[in-house]
């Protein structure tokens, strides 16, 4: 049987982490604005990250600039003794709704009326970055990770709607979607397995998921503001 070593073909993988919960009291989609920080209970999620995969043979961790990727990349950097890059491209989604309180979810749009100019194409998204333009600058710094790697594991830390874009793009799939149905939790891991430079398997796996309050789970457009990727 041949095995990665004799044919010359290395296992990477590459680990795209959500950050924690963050701490969001008004409910604001708050996009890629500074000073939003991960919460208690994201400050554990991180931890939990560190416990889970801090004995894996992760040998590169690179983060979005935004402070709550940065300190949910935090506890696992420092178990490994590793300095996490910091990569623009991973970074949050525009989005013209930034700002708004979506406290009561999606139906807060309906009481701004100069925001329903912006949801007539959901393919695009109109109302944000186009979905095209995500999953380009995801896959380039997962694969610049991928390399940084190479026959080791890497970790890239970004945010919900970046990384479903990018599994739907690698599972060659529609970006048309229910963000309530993305499959993205709070700290969990979305892991690309690559054989030399194929992308051969996506996995998926929610380290955390026991720390997410219940009513939160799932929900893109919760209560409280703990899911930063609330839109319609």
């Amino acid at each position: 049987m041949s095995t990665p070593e004799s044919t010359g073909t290395e296992t990477t993988l590459v680990h795209v982490l959500r950050h924690g919960e963050v701490n969001n009291p008004e409910g604001i989609l708050y996009g890629r604005r500074p000073n939003f920080h991960l919460s208690a209970l994201g400050v554990k999620m991180a931890e939990r990250i560190a416990e889970s995969i801090g004995d894996r043979d992760i040998v590169h961790i690179r983060t979005s600039p935004l402070e709550r990727a940065q300190e949910t990349a935090a506890p696992l950097a420092a178990r490994l003794g590793l300095t996490p890059e910091l990569d623009p491209r991973v970074i949050e989604s525009t989005n013209r709704f930034e700002g708004i309180s979506f406290r009561d979810g999606a139906k807060t749009l309906l009481r701004h009326p100069e925001t329903w100019r912006y949801l007539y194409n959901p393919f695009k998204p109109s109302w944000g970055e186009p979905y095209t333009e995500m999953a380009a600058r995801m896959s380039a710094a997962v694969e610049d990770a991928r390399d940084a790697a190479r026959g080791h594991e890497a970790v890239v830390v970004s945010h919900q709607l970046p990384i479903w874009t990018l599994r739907l793009h690698a599972e060659k799939k529609s970006y048309l979607h229910d963000p309530r149905k993305r499959e993205c939790t709070l700290c969990s891991l979305t892991t690309l397995h690559y054989e030399g430079d194929r992308l051969v398997k996506v996995s998926y796996s929610e380290p955390a998921v026991d720390l997410i309050p219940a009513k939160d789970r799932n929900a893109a457009f919760s209560a409280g503001g703990t899911d930063d990727e609330k839109r319609p």
